[in-house]
């Protein structure tokens, strides 16, 4: 079986991409195949996660490369060398341009930390959406894996899972257990999903 080539998108600890490492080792991640991981912060802890997997880390930094431009270039050729067909955006902090989106349609995975439509979009990200939740005073919230299209959290969304809000939560304790309970289970998930119909849709797959 030819699996799946994909390449994880990175800013910071890289919880998620564990999640998608340790699906892989476990049998759930089957026809997928974390081949390429590219962080947006050269000081990011997911670089080390992927180095222990041994699985090939890059850094494209937009501060360093200095345009938005000359950041997707640096991000584009890194994904032609590795051939990668499926990228999932897991804790990645920048936002990629319409552009960039357009020429990966239904092959772009984020996933979110509500349910979405609630607390996404424009500005909402890391611990904002936790604390907006807790403001308005939801009793549950969760986590959403979409396609990525040129509308910040706009793109069909694949699976959700609820999540109880808890009295006294703050929204540390809120953004813990979103991961633990939701973003750490839907994304390898989802990844196995996409992962799958990708790899039957090419020729060898269909004889």
């Amino acid at each position: 079986m030819v699996k799946t080539k994909i390449a994880v998108l990175v800013s910071g600890g890289g919880t998620n991409l564990q999640a998608l490492l340790d699906a892989q080792r476990e049998g759930i991640l089957t026809d997928g195949e974390i081949v390429l991981v590219i962080a947006s912060n050269p000081e990011a802890y997911a670089l080390t996660r992927a180095a222990q997997a041994g699985v090939p880390g890059v850094v494209c930094s937009r501060k360093e490369l200095g345009s938005q431009e000359a950041f997707e270039e640096a991000i584009s050729r890194a994904l032609a060398d590795h051939g990668a067909e499926l990228l999932i955006l897991a804790g990645f902090m920048s936002i990629l341009s319409a552009d960039f989106t357009s020429r990966w349609p239904r092959r772009i995975l984020n996933v979110h930390p509500s349910l979405i439509p609630a607390f996404c979009g424009k500005g909402f990200y890391g611990l904002k959406v936790h604390e907006a939740a807790l403001a308005y005073g939801v009793k549950v919230t969760g986590a959403t894996v979409h396609f990525v299209n040129e509308v910040p959290d706009g793109g069909e969304i694949l699976l959700q899972k609820a999540v109880e809000v808890l009295p006294g939560d703050t929204p540390e304790d809120l953004q813990r257990r979103v991961m633990e309970q939701a973003e750490w289970n839907l994304l390898p998930q989802a990844a196995q999903m996409v992962a799958e119909e990708i790899r039957r849709e090419k020729p060898n797959e269909r004889l």
